[in-house]
């Protein structure tokens, strides 16, 4: 690793001073009660579906392999036959809350305003990110804050925050077929809701950038397209490779109040309820990529744990995945 310092100077240099943010159309929340499933069945990307059950291979070629593919095509034809009946059934809810608000980075922390006046007071929240501190070669040292306007910029710019869920209901459905001693049905209804639940993710990203947004309102991607991340902007969920820290999801809850509006919780350990549940941020920035944060040095766990205003075994608790040290070993000298 090198230093949170050197990694910082190797940073993702984006030319602020010839890009323009796009403005969203439509600032602050929006919620859905009642998402329509119907309209999810076929942006499903069923792939992480077999894989669920140990089934390797991408869909639909899976289908046809030599090895897996009689297996695949039972397990599909299960699939779709429940799926069927789920949404005949009306067996599943789905809710969402998007929201988007003025944002603009400080170091690698992420202001975020509830509205442009109060732009460069005191932030409504703060989401500190973590950079790379593996040595690159020719690459930029990303955080995700790099791709928001610094707000020495003087740019005006923006970050969405999303959660969505179409677990309502399948729990207790979950609950009957086990009682009826058919954990088969009662795995197959938890993948398929958690298989929504991505496509619902998806479509509400695809709603951000087209009409909410409106920074891609002319995407035409197909579904393979989608599902090959072709779009413009990334959506970074917290416990993932860009933003490990599970706690970014607790700013999301700050901003949205999911409970409220998606009957979406937050366990102690962070998890979400109803399982079948993703949450995360919208960037917008062209350059703005996925990457893995890999592993990070005692001295950005400091500093991290500086910005969270907690402990640094908090910060390590939360962390330890990525720590590039053994905790609790004497640190040496200078």
């Amino acid at each position: 690793l090198i230093s949170i310092t050197e990694a910082r100077a190797n940073r993702a240099v984006i030319d602020w001073d010839s890009h323009e943010p796009a403005k969203p159309r439509l600032m602050g929340m929006q919620t859905f009660d009642d998402y329509p499933l119907h309209e999810l069945v076929e942006t499903i990307d069923w792939t992480p579906f077999f894989k669920s059950w140990e089934l390797a291979g991408r869909y639909p070629r899976i289908l046809e392999d030599e090895v897996v593919g009689p297996a695949a095509t039972s397990l599909f034809k299960d699939a779709t036959k429940m799926l069927d009946q789920l949404l005949n059934a009306n067996s599943l809810q789905a809710k969402a809350v998007v929201g988007l608000f003025p944002a603009n980075s400080i170091g690698d922390d992420i202001a975020i305003y509830r509205n442009e006046a109060e732009r460069g007071g005191t932030p409504w929240a703060m989401l500190p990110t973590l950079r790379q501190q593996g040595r690159k070669r020719g690459k930029p040292n990303f955080a995700l804050a790099d791709f928001i306007a610094p707000l020495t910029s003087g740019r005006a710019d923006y970050i969405g925050a999303f959660a969505v869920t179409t677990g309502l209901g399948a729990d207790e459905l979950a609950a009957q077929y086990e009682q009826a001693n058919d954990d088969y049905s009662a795995i197959m209804v938890k993948a398929l809701a958690d298989r929504l639940a991505e496509a619902l993710a998806e479509r509400m990203h695809e709603r951000i950038r087209k009409d909410f947004w409106g920074y891609a309102s002319a995407e035409t991607l197909s579904n393979d397209e989608l599902i090959a991340e072709q779009y413009q902007g990334i959506r970074p969920a917290p416990g993932y490779p860009s933003c490990p820290d599970h706690r970014g999801k607790e700013v999301i809850w700050e901003l949205l109040d999911p409970p409220t509006n998606a009957q979406m919780t937050l366990t102690e350990s962070l998890a979400m309820h109803p399982a079948a549940a993703v949450s995360g941020f919208y960037l917008a920035h062209p350059d703005a990529r996925y990457f893995g944060v890999g592993k990070v040095g005692l001295d950005q766990i400091e500093d991290y744990a500086q910005r969270c205003g907690t402990t640094i075994a908090e910060a390590e608790r939360w962390l330890a995945p990525v720590l590039g040290y053994r905790p609790g070993r004497p640190r040496a000298a200078a």
